[in-house]
């Protein structure tokens, strides 16, 4: 990772610091900066400047960072943490911070650590650099994206009538551990029947019938990077609407992919997808945006959206989920991963083309 990338964006600074909170307030960029494959770092810090970046944290946390090949300060407690934050920082004037991704508590701590200093928000900077993934982050996705579309198979012929959601979403997370994720890279979502139409769905005990459609949206949590995958199938014969819906989200996907490629707009990619659905009697049962990026975050920035102007750019990774949802009926999503070229895309999914028909 080239750490300078970020001042690239924030030229008017020469000093970042990436805060860390507890549970539910890890800043992700603390992972894109460093790189770092295990570890939590609650509570840690990382200071970058043009010269380097060093890691603050505890005795906890010292393994996994010292794994970095970063400068590693280890702090004995909170006050000797602040300590070295001043220290660190005592010539210094102007600090950049993440502030979409720290709470106002950690805020108001802050200015009480280091309360002489000039903060500069600097998150739009960091989404910025963010968005062009790397060598490194692209083999890290295509992995993530290959672990989940190879476990789909095994997960798909394992259906039985009378299975529930929740041991279907189990059995996925289970095989992609079982392949080498870290986890599931967000919630998994099973929907059997008249649940696959509500696209957020979670899992309860309702039961598997013949003629349920199987909606299954998932990803693979791969060394910090996340796949996003989403499978419809038909436990059984599908009927003749199920396979009507399932050609218009397939053509609508296809069609749409087609046009991806660097400087084109995500709207106008987003418009081809809709206006095919549109065109059938199912207009206006696509009910979401077409896609959003990927990589440390499974929704890591906006991308393909009717009202969202987005110019692609090389080396994006951006989902393409077109969808049907037809209330009381049932629903119909697929989605890839791509990674966005100069001249077209490259799908780092795989996965059957065809609606399934399990018996």
């Amino acid at each position: 990772m080239d750490y300078k990338q970020i001042f690239d964006y924030a030229r008017e600074l020469d000093t970042i610091l990436i805060l860390n909170g507890g549970e539910g307030q890890i800043d992700k960029t603390f992972f894109y900066l460093t790189q770092a494959e295990s570890g939590i770092f609650e509570g840690s810090a990382l200071i970058v400047s043009q010269d380097g970046m060093k890691i603050i944290t505890s005795e906890l946390e010292e393994e996994s960072a010292r794994s970095t090949g970063l400068e590693v300060i280890v702090a004995k407690g909170r006050e000797d943490f602040n300590r070295i934050i001043r220290k660190s920082l005592e010539n210094v004037n102007s600090v950049g911070i993440n502030y979409s991704a720290i709470s106002l508590g950690m805020y108001k701590d802050l200015l009480k650590v280091i309360p002489d200093k000039e903060f500069i928000d600097v998150s739009n900077s960091i989404i910025e650099s963010r968005k062009m993934k790397n060598d490194n982050e692209l083999a890290k996705l295509r992995q993530a994206a290959k672990i989940g579309s190879e476990i789909y198979e095994e997960v798909i012929q394992s259906l039985k009538e009378g299975m529930t959601e929740y041991e279907l979403a189990s059995k996925i997370v289970y095989e992609m551990m079982n392949a080498g994720a870290s986890g599931p890279s967000f919630s998994t979502i099973v929907g059997f029947g008249p649940s696959s139409a509500i696209p957020h769905y979670s899992p309860s005990d309702r039961k598997l019938k013949k003629g349920d459609f199987v909606l299954t949206d998932y990803g693979a949590l791969y060394k910090g990077y996340c796949s996003d995958i989403t499978r419809t199938a038909v436990f059984g014969r599908a009927d003749s609407k199920q396979k009507e819906m399932y050609n218009i989200v397939k053509e609508a996907q296809t069609e749409s992919m087609k046009i991806i490629r660097e400087d084109v707009n995500g709207k106008d990619v987003d418009q081809v997808a809709r206006n095919i659905i549109d065109s059938t009697q199912y207009k206006g049962k696509f009910i979401h945006s077409l896609g959003h990026g990927l990589g440390l975050d499974v929704h890591d920035h906006p991308a393909l959206a009717r009202n969202y102007d987005f110019t692609l750019k090389d080396r994006m990774v951006v989902t393409v989920e077109p969808g049907i949802y037809v209330t009381k009926y049932g629903g119909v999503r697929i989605e890839d991963d791509v990674v966005v070229g100069k001249n077209g895309f490259e799908k780092i999914t795989s996965g059957p083309s065809e609606l399934l028909e399990i018996s």
